[in-house]
């Protein structure tokens, strides 16, 4: 059979359909009482794939979501107050968050895509985000602890 340039677009198109459906998304609830207490990212920690988004929802009010480590070539990216966002993860790696006014609290989160390439540099800032919090010392770690290398 003949291949034509009717054929080769179609079959590229196809290709390009099908990675997109592949895509997951991930829905992360920003609240002021969870499963794991209070001002609290749902789930704390997500893994994903490359080319997967995560949606943060906001379910109660004065909360965001604000990068503090990306792995290398990877966007960071800063949610408005009391407003969701959605962030189509490219690059592999390990995504810490906070939301900004409740960082106190340890209100934080992990997100996994694909390999854990930049662990060390990820577990630094677990490690910075827990020790300047007053409460809930134990949830971010928790959720970090759940990387896997």
């Amino acid at each position: 059979m003949k291949l034509t340039l009717k054929h080769t677009v179609a079959a590229v198109a196809l290709t390009f359909i099908s990675g997109v459906a592949m895509a997951a998304e991930h829905v992360v609830e920003m609240k002021n009482s969870g499963a794991d207490g209070a001002m609290v990212f749902e789930p704390g920690f997500v893994k994903a794939e490359p080319g997967d988004t995560v949606k943060f929802v906001l379910v109660d009010p004065a909360h965001n979501s604000v990068s503090v480590e990306v792995p290398e070539g990877a966007e960071g990216w800063q949610g408005a107050m009391n407003e969701g966002i959605t962030m189509t993860l490219n690059e592999e790696g390990v995504y810490v968050y906070k939301c900004t006014p409740h960082a106190a609290l340890n209100m934080a989160g992990v997100i996994q895509v694909g390999e854990a390439v930049n662990y060390d540099s990820a577990k630094a800032a677990v490690d910075k985000l827990t020790a300047a919090a007053a409460t809930n010392k134990d949830r971010l770690t928790g959720y970090f602890e759940q990387v896997q290398k």
